[in-house]
């Protein structure tokens, strides 16, 4: 008898839910992601920039109407340095989770906007998560941790000390930089050819700690010393390369350590300033094919 109450009682309960969801739904909306949708990024850590860009720009705004609102809400998220953080969609925003599901697909926008970011805040793997009713999670994997940020930080306050003086311009100590990074790496041209992993190359500490760099690892640690400097930078990409963007004296510039360390015949190391400071004309006048940007994305040195 009692098997037949219960299930009586649960054909009753789901006729009710069946009957009743719209409503119950839009009590859920009204309710509950309304007051969810007050959501506020308390937190950020030492890294997060405090400047936008004309691709993405920072916003306290995290209920998205549009497109360019979700690039902006992934870039500030990012920027932050959180490892998990949720938003929700407006209701007047009916595509807003086919955006996010196609911005969440979309590597080469994500990639981009990874760009924008601090090294220390730049993810390695990003998760998008949603549901029915409008929330979505972003879970950032970091590709520097902790011990690694510390090693790393200490390093380049060293090499601070050694190659800088309060006598020098900012584009002095730029080069300076540029100068003690290309000289005291190799390219890791087993990597790069051969996948052959000995290195963490394409980082910063694989540049600074272990003497091996890939263009990622040239431009992360370039980077660093920027922020030192407090010179807006971001890194810029083309399909298979990175490199640096640099405002510098009201203009933005191309730096390129990868192409200012060549490969040699014989092995022999080179120093070269033929992709410092240079401006988007003679950067295409010298080579337009592994540095064929999106200049959409990229638009400050357009």
């Amino acid at each position: 008898m009692k098997k037949y109450i219960i299930l009586i009682f649960l054909i009753i309960l789901f006729g009710f839910t069946f009957a009743f969801r719209k409503p119950l739904y839009n009590l859920y909306r009204t309710y509950i992601v309304k007051e969810q949708k007050e959501v506020v990024l308390t937190a950020s850590n030492d890294y997060s920039r405090d400047y936008s860009f004309n691709f993405v720009s920072l916003t306290d705004d995290f209920s998205p109407n549009n497109y360019q609102d979700l690039l902006n809400i992934y870039f500030t998220i990012l920027n932050s340095g959180e490892d998990e953080f949720s938003f929700y969609c407006q209701d007047d925003y009916k595509e807003c989770l086919t955006d996010v599901d196609n911005l969440a697909n979309d590597q080469k926008t994500l990639s981009a906007i990874n760009n924008f970011v601090h090294p220390f805040n730049s993810f390695r793997h990003l998760e998008t998560t949603y549901d029915d009713y409008g929330k979505v999670t972003l879970k950032i994997d970091h590709i520097y941790n902790s011990s690694e940020i510390k090693l790393i930080n200490a390093k380049v306050k060293e090499i601070e000390k050694e190659i800088w003086n309060n006598t020098m311009s900012d584009e002095e100590k730029i080069k300076q930089a540029h100068n003690y990074i290309i000289n005291n790496s190799k390219y890791d041209k087993d990597r790069s050819d051969n996948n052959i992993v000995n290195y963490k190359s394409d980082t910063a500490y694989g540049t600074l700690l272990e003497g091996y760099s890939l263009c990622g690892g040239y431009t992360d640690t370039m980077e660093l010393f920027l922020e030192d400097l407090n010179i807006k930078s971001y890194k810029i990409a083309s399909e298979n390369h990175v490199w640096n963007a640099v405002y510098l004296n009201n203009a933005w510039y191309h730096l390129d350590l990868t192409w200012d360390d060549p490969i040699t015949n014989d092995g022999s190391d080179i120093l070269e300033y033929n992709f410092f400071l240079i401006t988007t004309p003679e950067l295409e006048e010298i080579e337009n094919e592994q540095h064929n940007y999106d200049k959409t994305i990229y638009s400050e040195l357009s």
